[in-house]
């Protein structure tokens, strides 16, 4: 008798270490994008997922960030994977794409038509999302760019996700923060696009964490 109850004892703590390993999941955060998540040819741990985490850490928040990123992605692209690359129980969805389809001079209303989709389907799912926003570039002229630039707040304002306009803010057109292609961030890029976008993130995870 002595000897079964120790190891229904047993049997209790190993139970319960498991009910807390299970209780402290960190929170996560999937970036869903284009080659601008994915780090492209950024060495490991300089990519966008890597150093945004390191940053939310930092503030003190259990969080992992997984790169979903594929480069050259466009939004339909994005929206034939979303469903596998996007796990069930996903904490908050950084939707970032658009970039390749505006390169490509892809109608803004497939564009918009596309990442509409993602977010009906994120929300059937009850994935929260921030939308990170994309501006055109000027080459492709005033009518294209004011087409492009609106669908981003008028998505945002549909679903009433948080936006974040322009995702290379503040790196775009700035030879010190990109890569020798002028269309990538290098690393120190990547760290003023974290520092850009981190408010938001932040505000996004700590409203979600409360509310779980």
């Amino acid at each position: 008798m002595a000897f079964k109850h120790l190891v229904f004892v047993f049997a209790l703590f190993a139970f319960a270490a498991v009910a807390r390993q299970a209780g402290a999941q960190p929170f996560t955060v999937v970036g869903f994008g284009d080659s601008l998540m994915a780090g492209y040819r950024l060495a490991p741990g300089e990519g966008f997922t890597d150093q945004l985490e390191k940053a939310l850490r930092a503030k003190g928040l259990d969080v992992t960030v997984v790169n979903a990123g594929v480069s050259g992605d466009t939004t339909s692209a994005g929206l034939a994977r979303l469903d596998w690359s996007v796990p069930d129980g996903t904490g908050l969805v950084i939707l970032e794409l658009g970039a390749n389809d505006m390169l490509r001079g892809v109608d803004p209303a497939l564009v918009e038509q596309n990442l509409d989709a993602m977010l009906a389907r994120l929300k059937a799912r009850n994935i929260p999302v921030l939308l990170a926003g994309m501006v055109a570039a000027p080459n492709l002229g005033h009518a294209y760019g004011e087409a492009f630039d609106a669908l981003y707040p008028r998505l945002a304002q549909k679903y009433s996700v948080p936006l974040y306009p322009f995702f290379l803010d503040g790196v775009a057109g700035n030879a010190a923060l990109e890569l020798d292609d002028a269309m990538h961030p290098n690393a120190a890029g990547v760290r003023r696009m974290v520092e850009g976008i981190l408010p938001a993130i932040e505000k996004a995870v700590t409203a979600l964490q409360s509310k779980s």
